[in-house]
């Protein structure tokens, strides 16, 4: 049986308080910037009139504007004390993002770093049935982007994050991307939905589950909405994931996510909070056959972080005699297999994951 605390890295012990308290995102207070057309604070503008104008002209079809191409490729949503913390993933060519040395730098004697900058507006209508969509949330996020260390390619299609809290419920996000003098205005809507977290008390759900490729925690917590290149935060942690859910042989398959209706039992004498009891049965399969069966692992909370090692138990036979050796995972296409169980409802949960080894 494998507990839940060795599988969960050691920057996640002071973490849990930091979760249930972490920041909510206020509605972003502009800056004003020294490009006249940015927005200035004493005018409470979060979404100039001209973007507001081409948001709402493609929103009932859902019609992207292509002046600055990008879409909307993956949502996450993790919880964040009584709301929803929502991650959204997207995708944009770096041309198009106007990567281009620092202003006002002199011609450069060797290669220099090349950074985008660019102002991002969330607009998010929530969506109830027999209801107009109606705005709930506006934001203006101005980003700078610094380009990667490997050789700059215009044609190269980076993904990029950004987050913010809402409350539980259906929504609409209108996202637009524009150059700093607005004369560029790219649009996209993507439409999301946040659960309850309080709501499930019937059923086992859990999160999106994804890999992570590299988690650290950070010194706070931010506290506004930002641009990421190839990664996103959540409270304390900087995460990078696995976007495309590709390993190679050796790895481990290092998931993230978190159990939704899960309950706490009866605190014990001398415990600050009643401790979950989570059972997770873990396995990896190559369409029918097993491929990987792991020892049941034991959490005692629904935020669950846990390596996985892709080896395999092979007997070997011989003439003499057989034994069992461990082998990496050979290449291929695979399934993640979670059946979870909350040992206190007796409520319980199937999910799978697809990957693939290279």
């Amino acid at each position: 049986m494998i507990h839940g605390k060795p599988g969960i890295p050691v920057l996640l012990a002071g973490f849990i308080i930091s979760l249930i308290l972490g920041p909510v995102f206020a509605a972003q207070t502009n800056q004003q910037g020294k490009d006249k057309n940015e927005p200035k604070a004493a005018e409470k503008i979060f979404i100039p009139k001209e973007v507001k104008a081409v948001l709402e002209q493609g929103m009932a079809a859902r019609q992207s504007r292509l002046d600055i191409p990008f879409t909307i490729f993956k949502h996450i949503y993790l919880p964040a004390r009584d709301s929803v913390h929502a991650i959204f993933l997207f995708k944009a060519k770096n041309a198009d993002l106007g990567f281009a040395p620092p202003a006002g730098m002199p011609a450069p004697t060797q290669p220099v770093q090349l950074q985008a900058q660019f102002y991002v507006f969330l607009q998010f209508l929530r969506v109830e049935k027999d209801a107009p969509a109606k705005v709930v949330q506006e934001a203006y996020v101005p980003a700078t982007i610094q380009a990667g260390a490997e050789p700059y390619d215009p044609e190269k299609e980076a993904w990029y994050s950004i987050a913010y809290t809402l409350l539980p419920g259906d929504y609409l996000l209108a996202m637009a991307i524009t150059s700093p003098d607005l004369n560029k205005i790219g649009t996209t809507y993507f439409d999301f939905s946040l659960p309850d977290a309080k709501a499930s008390t019937q059923i086992l759900d859990t999160t999106p589950i994804f890999f992570i490729k590299q988690m650290n925690k950070m010194e706070a917590p931010e506290m506004k909405a930002q641009v990421h290149p190839g990664f996103f935060t959540y409270s304390l942690l900087r995460i990078e994931p696995n976007i495309d859910n590709i390993f190679k042989a050796g790895d481990n398959l290092d998931i993230f996510f978190y159990v939704f209706g899960a309950k706490p039992g009866e605190a014990r004498a001398g415990e600050q909070q009643a401790q979950y009891n989570i059972e997770v049965n873990y396995e990896v399969k190559q369409g029918d056959k097993p491929a990987i069966r792991y020892e049941p692992a034991i959490y005692f909370f629904p935020l669950i972080s846990h390596a996985l090692p892709m080896k395999q138990t092979v007997l070997i036979k011989t003439e003499k005699e057989q034994k069992r050796e461990q082998r990496d995972l050979p290449a291929g296409k695979y399934t993640l297999s979670l059946k979870i169980s909350d040992k206190n409802s007796d409520l319980t949960v199937e999910k799978t994951v697809d990957f693939e080894v290279k």
